[in-house]
């Protein structure tokens, strides 16, 4: 039988490190097949959690995730998702970069609450917004890639860096049937623009969206609305950007203007272009790599933080396309 000990700062600390009714502790038992308790001792004042199991490989990889729990607890709150994350992080010896996770605040929403990188991609995509002007960032559902860019606008706006956020969608789904929709224009685009209303309903609070909105701040249109301007002093957002054609694309991106910073966001798998259509993001990454200035940041299913079935499932599809993809060349082979 092999043992190891950590030894926590606080009880709040090791209450944190545990979770709700022992559930965080309970999914690292399972990960590892190790067992896990809290002893206490005049030393240790209840503040020891001791590990133990047969096998002294599972045992330090249960310690490893347990150590960076610890750390993470320090300043911010342990979910399920953020243990599930660590264990993946250790199983596949990737745990030394869960040290760039730190508590820096991205943003404070309306409510108080403050946001910051669940995710060392995450963290990594942040970074690459603060130094770059153009930055795509590209990967599954569920990375958070709007969101944290939403926060980065409206922390420079709040900081008066900028006087501007502008987000833009295109709405694809629609086509030129924009016109047959009822209403007036800012209804018919409404249903396409809505994950960006909710991530600044988030930051900002319904009344303070809406007399930023007044005020001409904030800009919500869809991506043709863009054409023949030259956006100055700004926060502009493009978000399902791989639903762009190449020209639409190139249209944006040449947009920029002075103290402007420009963000692309999308998911090439999720695509719902015209079949035979190229996409301008896809296009773009190529194009624009390894110009100065210009940063894609590449998410993967461990940056997933919605649920932790969204994860397995954009797993589940990558893997149905992989083995669609080699099928297609064994037919083509054969033929």
């Amino acid at each position: 039988m092999t043992q190891k000990t950590i030894l926590c700062d606080s009880f709040e600390q090791g209450a944190r490190i545990f979770g709700p009714y022992d559930v965080n502790i309970r999914l690292i038992e399972r990960a590892f097949a190790v067992s896990i308790v809290n002893r206490d001792s005049e030393k240790t004042a209840g503040n020891a959690i001791v590990i133990s199991g047969d096998d002294p490989e599972t045992v330090g990889l249960a310690h490893k995730a347990l150590t960076h729990l610890k750390k993470m607890a320090q300043f911010d709150t342990l979910s399920e998702q953020s243990v599930e994350y660590v264990i993946s992080m250790v199983k596949k010896r990737d745990d030394s970069e869960l040290d760039e996770l730190d508590d820096t605040c991205i943003c404070v929403t309306h409510r108080g609450k403050p946001i910051k990188a669940k995710t060392v991609g995450q963290r990594r995509y942040v970074e690459q917004i603060r130094k770059n002007t153009i930055v795509l960032g590209v990967g599954p559902a569920g990375t958070g890639k709007t969101f944290l860019a939403v926060a980065m606008a409206v922390t420079a706006l709040r900081n008066k860096e900028i006087s501007r956020i502008i987000l833009t969608r295109p709405a694809v789904e629609a086509g030129e049937r924009l016109g047959y929709l009822p209403g007036d224009l800012q209804s018919k685009i409404d249903p396409y623009l809505r994950p960006l209303y909710d991530a600044l309903f988030e930051m900002m609070g319904g009344d303070g969206y809406a007399r930023h909105l007044e005020r001409g701040v904030i800009e919500i249109a869809p991506l043709a609305y863009m054409r023949g301007r030259t956006l100055d002093d700004s926060y502009i957002i493009l978000d399902e950007a791989q639903n762009t054609t190449p020209e639409q694309m190139k249209m944006f991106l040449t947009r920029l203007g002075n103290n402007s910073r420009a963000i692309v966001t999308g998911d090439i798998t999720q695509t719902d272009l015209p079949r035979g259509q190229r996409s301008g993001l896809v296009e773009a990454m190529k194009i624009l790599d390894g110009i100065e200035d210009i940063s894609v940041h590449k998410f993967t299913e461990r940056d997933v933080v919605r649920h932790k079935l969204v994860q397995k499932i954009v797993m589940a599809y990558e893997k149905h396309e992989r083995v669609k993809s080699v099928r297609e060349v064994k037919k083509y082979v054969k033929k």
